[in-house]
């Protein structure tokens, strides 16, 4: 059973304007997520509704899951002191 992924457009903006090699991670462990949206140390965050976070290195995902329709939506990603901020 796969998810199928989307990004918010600010998503694939923030993917974009990170350095290469960085890039080439978060986009790795982001295809991940459609096998299995909830891995080892991926986190619920509170506060957010339906939100998830996974880490790649200091960059963080942020992601929101529905499993009725098996959809995984990248909704910020970005280095892990800049993330959070909104």
């Amino acid at each position: 059973m796969s998810y199928r992924l989307d990004f918010t457009s600010s998503a694939a903006r923030e993917v974009k304007k990170l350095p290469r090699p960085a890039r080439d991670r978060v986009l790795i462990a982001i295809e991940d997520l459609t096998e299995d949206p909830r891995p080892h140390g991926a986190k619920r965050l509170v506060g957010t509704g339906a939100a998830w976070r996974i880490r790649v290195g200091n960059y963080r995902v942020i992601y929101e899951i529905v499993d009725d329709v098996l959809t995984v939506t990248v909704v910020r990603v970005g280095h892990r002191r800049e993330v959070y901020d909104r």
